[in-house]
């Protein structure tokens, strides 16, 4: 416990936690709220994300006028002038006047500036405004009032002039090798003014002074209202991460999560001494709670986007499965109840957790197939939703203003729960618990263990199966585990795989191989199938939970048969009547001494010559009564109720199965 409780609050948040909860659309209980400090109202996402439009459409894209396009083009065009009109024969006096009036024109196009567009500033029309730098200085121009390559080589061709159409048509296919854009997009330095422009917008709307009232008590928290404590809040967490001492935040988390432990360890002290007494067990919900908490630990320091993306249902499911749904419901709660101090909004987060919690743990009651894991998810999912819509409806008043995005990270923290089932099969190996899916598989008759005996010792397998159909149907009425005593069962004889002939339901003749034995022998070889079905068991690696019911089957009652037999043939010998006991314990548990009775009613029911309901109903009631003579029934928490309830129940099953007419007013 104090392993724990230092782990857990090593790394927890340190900084005083904020005092109020709030929610939009609902009444301040809390007496005057007067501000202790000036602080600065924050603006609401939506707001902020508006400002940030508004701002970005006020930005103009930056073009640079690029001096040297214009003179390398200008030179290129002069020099090449030349050498065209040369190939041309033409007279020199006309190249002069002809290369005069195109490089003036040009050179004006140059001068007016020709731009390349850019489609994706074209969205509000084909023409916009663009912000000119030139020389480090900007001025806002429209694409209008400047050429682009198609207008500008429309514009030479309107204004140069030469009768010849030779001429013009040589010097008009030159302008156009020669007409570039020197008015080119600038989108770093668009980028830049964009983001210092964003960076630049306030994030506050106003401010509250100190001592000025931010919530009067009874006042219904609306829009403005709830921006203001949001805002005090966020001043107030920044300031305490300075201000408040890290020491005695730690000290109050010691106290409360020590408080936690020790409530949880008081109910085990009190209503689950078997897990109390067992320390891998406590290890076990011990590493539960360090591991969620730890989790819900990081996801704060890493400030995830939602704290709901955390599977808390891992939890109850965990639990659930491996122990009982008591214990699973309390643990789940001193969890949440912890992890409540350090999340916003914790009424919210609590009602969240703690009914999915309930509905998960509800939904794996009868756990008898690994599907149940998927339809357990889909209720915990419809759990979250319910609550999410309700929550939302309460808040905001309106469907349409319910932010559908924000149930996302409830989704994934339902898929996240799916890793229960990997934890469980590893928490099982490491420390030797077994749960219901567990002891599922171990029903399966094609088990090997299982396989063998009904190769070996047919009779002992048919025999078993009887038995464990009647202990199920008496354990489900009375309350109990039933998949547990079916496995026990299943196994409690299968130390007779080893000497099966000499045990009388796998005998197919009339003579027994006990006839040519000492009664004492005989005695020992039955009680040794006590002994072989553990070592069995043992080797096999099988939970101790089904060893358990090979040990306690028989107690420790005698082998009568050979007992009075010693004693009727040699009246003479001195009988050491422990010879002739099996070693026990008695059965210490419900499912333990269901079966007991179940193994001992069974097996003699097959020795009547006429099982008639009368027959059944005497066997079954001498059998019962003589194992609570024989006070083996003293350390199981069996009623006297559940006693003639487990009666009546056998009585009905073996009537059934020796196909006897049912006199239910004889049985009772």
């Amino acid at each position: 416990m104090i392993f724990t409780v230092f782990i857990i609050t090593l790394f927890l948040p340190k900084q005083p936690r904020f005092r109020y909860e709030f929610e939009k659309n609902t009444v301040w209980k809390n007496k005057d709220l007067i501000s202790p400090f000036s602080f600065a109202i924050l603006k609401t996402n939506p707001q902020v994300s508006t400002d940030k439009k508004n701002a970005l459409k006020d930005i103009l894209p930056v073009y640079q006028y690029q001096r040297e396009v214009t003179s390398n083009s200008l030179e290129e065009f002069s020099n090449e002038f030349d050498i065209k009109w040369k190939s041309t024969q033409l007279g020199e006096k006309d190249r002069i006047e002809y290369k005069t009036q195109a490089y003036k024109i040009l050179q004006s196009v140059y001068d007016k500036g020709i731009i390349g567009l850019n489609v994706k500033h074209q969205a509000g029309g084909k023409n916009y405004d663009f912000s000119l730098m030139e020389n480090n200085v900007a001025r806002e121009v429209n694409t209008q009032d400047v050429f682009t390559a198609e207008t500008a080589l429309d514009y030479f061709k309107a204004n140069f002039k030469a009768p010849n159409q030779v001429v013009v048509d040589l010097i008009v296919n030159l302008a156009l090798d020669h007409i570039s854009p020197n008015i080119v997009f600038d989108e770093r330095l668009t980028q830049t003014i964009q983001e210092t422009t964003l960076n630049n917008i306030s994030t506050t709307k106003g401010m509250v002074q100190k001592g000025e009232l931010i919530v009067a008590k009874n006042d219904v928290i609306d829009e403005d209202i709830y921006q203001k404590l949001e805002s005090y809040k966020s001043t107030y967490d920044a300031q305490t991460k300075t201000i408040g001492s890290r020491a005695l935040v730690y000290l109050g988390q010691v106290i409360l999560v020590s408080f936690i432990l020790t409530i949880l360890m008081s109910f085990l002290f009190l209503f689950r001494k078997d897990i109390f007494a067992d320390n891998r067990q406590l290890s076990l919900l011990l590493i539960v709670t360090t591991g969620m908490l730890l989790a819900l630990t990081w996801a704060i320091k890493v400030e995830i986007p939602s704290l709901y993306y955390i599977p808390f249902c891992v939890v109850p499911i965990i639990i659930r499965i491996l122990f009982d749904t008591r214990l699973a419901l309390y643990l789940h709660m001193l969890v949440i109840l912890v992890a409540g101090f350090f999340v916003a909004n914790s009424f919210e987060f609590v009602f969240y957790q703690v009914t999915a919690g309930m509905v998960a743990i509800f939904s794996i009651k009868n756990f008898v197939k690994r599907e149940r894991f998927l339809v357990s998810a889909l209720y915990i999912l419809m759990s979250y939703f319910v609550a999410f819509v309700g929550i939302a409806l309460l808040r905001e008043g309106s469907f349409r203003e319910i932010e559908w995005i924000n149930f996302v990270p409830f989704i994934f923290s339902v898929l996240l729960s799916l890793l229960a089932y990997p934890l469980i099969y590893l928490f099982e190996r490491i420390f030797g618990i077994t749960s219901d899916v567990a002891l599922i598989e171990l029903t399966n008759t094609n088990n090997k263990l299982l396989r063998e005996l009904a190769f070996k010792a047919p009779g002992t397998f048919q025999h078993s199966l009887q038995v464990a159909n009647l202990a199920e149907a008496a354990i489900f009425k009375i309350g109990g585990n039933s998949v547990l005593v079916r496995a026990g069962a299943l196994y409690h004889d299968i130390g007779k795989v080893d000497n099966p002939q000499y045990f009388i339901e796998n005998q197919n003749t009339a003579i027994s191989p006990h006839d040519k034995l000492p009664y004492e022998q005989s005695a020992q070889i039955i009680i040794q199938h006590v002994h072989k079905g553990i070592e069995i068991l043992r080797k096999n690696q099988m939970p101790e939970v089904i060893i358990d019911f090979i040990r306690t089957h028989h107690g420790n009652t005698r082998v009568d048969y050979f007992y009075q037999s010693f004693l009727k043939n040699t009246p003479e010998k001195f009988v050491d009547e422990n010879i002739f006991r099996y070693p026990g314990p008695i059965p210490f548990s419900k499912e333990q001494g269901v079966l007991m009775l179940a193994d001992s009613v069974e097996a003699a029911s097959r020795s009547l010559k006429n099982p008639d309901a009368q027959n059944i109903n005497d066997i079954v009631e001498r059998i019962i009564n003589y194992k609570l003579e024989q006070n083996q029934l003293d350390d199981c928490d069996l009623t006297l109720k559940d006693i003639e309830t487990i009666k009546l129940i056998f009585k009905t099953m073996l009537m059934s199965i020796y196909h006897v007419r049912i006199d239910y007013q004889q049985i009772l």
